[in-house]
């Protein structure tokens, strides 16, 4: 039975250098992802993302990181085969094509429900990133409150 990944896809008008480090870089990161993290995402450095509507943070693993181009990490909790990849491809005139892969989830109802979850989140992570780096917007400031409110 094969195993089901989880993907995502757009196109930013900026260069992959500000995409890039818009994505590795914690301070930007908080102005549409994370509420915080510990450091930078950098190859083989675990680092703590915490998000506003969740109490407790998470360990995210830098695996393969090259500038400008490709960013992979492991954010799993030890899962065997969970490696989310970014793919960041100029397509010219300043423009960058984002391509997001998450590995993956079992065939089964469950792991169908997840990769459906994880598609739909990164969907709306490029969105973010998206409508900050072009238009300095943070999608997510209030987004899902209504998260938190679920989990009290």
């Amino acid at each position: 039975m094969s195993k089901l990944i989880a993907n995502a896809e757009i196109q930013i008008q900026k260069t992959p250098s500000k995409v890039f480090q818009a994505i590795i870089d914690p301070a930007m990161m908080s102005n549409y992802f994370i509420g915080q993290s510990t450091g930078m995402l950098e190859t083989n450095k675990t680092v703590q993302w915490s998000f506003p509507e969740f109490p407790e943070s998470f360990p995210v693993t830098g695996r393969e990181i090259v500038t400008n181009t490709y960013i992979s990490f492991d954010w799993s909790g030890g899962e065997p085969n969970q490696l989310v990849e970014i793919f960041l491809n100029d397509s010219g005139n300043n423009s960058t094509i984002v391509r997001i892969v998450e590995h993956e989830m079992q065939n089964t109802p469950d792991g169908i429900e997840q990769a459906k979850r994880q598609t739909g989140g990164w969907a709306n992570f490029l969105a973010c990133l998206k409508a900050y780096l072009e238009y300095g917007i943070n999608l997510r400031k209030g987004a899902f409150d209504f998260m938190r409110n679920e989990e009290q």
